[in-house]
Parts: C-alpha cells; structure tokens; sequence
C-alpha cells in the first residue's frame, strides 16, 4: 500500500506564526525595554541628565563599553585561533578543550569572578609576580578586561568556528599553487569569509561583555570614578530607592549597545553585498 506524503507545512501559517512571535517578542522583549524608558521618564529630562550624565555614570560609561571594546577586540584574535585550531587539528584531549571553551557558558558569573580575584590578587598565584612587575590585576581596570574577556571568549569561537570549517582545503591548495604565500593565503582567502561571523563573535562578545555584573564585581573593586562598572551604579541606584535614576542609566546602556549592534550589523550586511 503507497503512503502519501502530507504537503502540509508541519508549523501554522504565516499568519498565525507572525502573530506568536511578535506577541513573545513583546512579553519577553519590547514589553520591559519600554518599561525602562516609562521609568526613566518620570524624573523629567533635567533628572534624567541629572543621573544619566553625572562625572559618575560618565567614568561607568567609559570602564564599561572600553572594558567591553577591548575585550571584545582581544577575543576576536586569540578566538580565531582557538577556532583555527579545533577545526583544523587532531590532536589528545580535543573534545576536553572544546568543552572549556564553553565553561564560562556553564559556570555561574559569581564563581568565575571569585576565582579570577583569587588567582590575580596582589597575593594570588598570578597576581602576586604582575604586581611585583608594577602591573596590578585585581581592583583595577585591568580587572575589568580580564573578566569580560573570560565570559565573551565562547562567544567568538562558537560563532567562527561553524563558518571556518566550511573553508575547502581545495581553495588553500589552488591559491598555494598560484603561488600565494600563507599569509596571502590567510589574508585574501581565508579572512574575508571569516569576517562576517568574525564581526558576528565580536557584537555577541561586546552585548554581553557590556551587561555584565557577577564576574566583574569581585575583581573590579568598585571604586567610583575608576573601577566602578555602570551595571553596579544602576543596583547602588536601586539601593538608594532612586529608580528613575537607575533606569536613566539603563536607558543609556540600552541605547549604546543598540547603536553598537546596529553599527556592526551594518558592516556584516556590506560585507556579504561585497562578497
């Protein structure tokens, strides 16, 4: 007996589909972002300049998006290359880096910060040698990076490493055999296909880097005007009961990061007309 295929599509129509996801994308998303904005409102735009544009947020600001900048750029280079390597070599105990690599994923913020500022203390394993160098780790900006670059490094590689692996050895080969060197090779081959998902790892990278609280606490010291991140001003502003303060200076994270992403999404788009 001949079974007939259904050519019905397995999820709903157009219609209906639409009108889930635009309704979850409000709950889980537009729903509370307008809510930060309602909130920031209530003080009036003297408050919001007030707590959003303060010598205090504006230092925030600078740690936070430079922290998570640099961060970012430094796990673009050292992702691409723990990329290049899982995709590229054969080696023992590949599958138990692989899977450090998506530790910081797992790891809850808390643990990852306590066990950075216990390593890079000015009495810890490592920090005790930099800081002898004149180079402090812990309670400093320095801090800042080091726990941001910890938590956006699966980012980079996850998102390089599917694209690096669709690379043919072929298109290697035959610019070798025209008489490119590797780092021609490298260059006019092999980075531009990687580019995209390379600005991708960066974006990812930057978003979470920029929001983050648990692992940055610990290690950064919180000192105002030096160490202090803005995710920790907006709970200082929670705890002093100042909420249109607090979301003033969400509202201005929100607006940067947008920017940011928009900015490199931009960038991937001209980059894939261009290819």
């Amino acid at each position: 007996m001949l079974k007939v295929r259904s050519s019905r599509p397995v999820l709903p129509g157009f219609r209906l589909s639409l009108g889930i996801t635009l309704f979850w994308l409000s709950v889980i998303v537009l729903v509370p972002l307008s809510a930060v904005f309602a909130k920031s409102a209530t003080g009036g735009w003297d408050g919001f300049v007030a707590a959003a544009l303060s010598e205090r947020a504006l230092a925030s600001y600078r740690l936070t998006f430079g922290a998570a900048l640099l961060g970012a750029a430094i796990n673009c280079v050292f992702g691409l290359i723990v990329a290049w390597v899982l995709v590229r070599y054969d080696f023992p105990g590949k599958r138990a880096l692989g899977a450090a690599v998506d530790l910081p994923f797992a790891l809850p913020t808390a643990v990852a910060g306590i066990a950075l500022t216990t390593l890079y203390a000015d009495t810890g394993l490592l920090g005790r040698p930099l800081a002898a160098l004149g180079l402090p780790v812990a309670y400093q900006p320095a801090g800042v990076v080091l726990a941001l670059t910890f938590i956006g490094l699966p980012f980079v590689v996850r998102t390089v490493e599917p694209v690096l692996a669709e690379v043919a050895h072929e298109t290697e080969e035959a610019a070798t055999t025209l008489g490119a060197t590797r780092l021609q090779t490298m260059a006019r081959v092999i980075f531009p296909t990687l580019l995209p998902a390379l600005a991708t790892g960066f974006a990812l990278a930057f978003a979470r880097g920029a929001g983050e609280y648990g692992s940055v606490i610990f290690i950064a010291g919180n000192m105002p005007f030096r160490s202090e991140i803005a995710p920790l001003l907006i709970v200082t502003q929670l705890e002093e009961y100042d909420f249109a303060g607090a979301a003033s200076i969400a509202v201005v994270m929100l607006l940067v990061s947008v920017a940011m992403l928009l900015v490199l999404n931009m960038l991937q788009h001209w980059q894939r007309r261009k290819g």
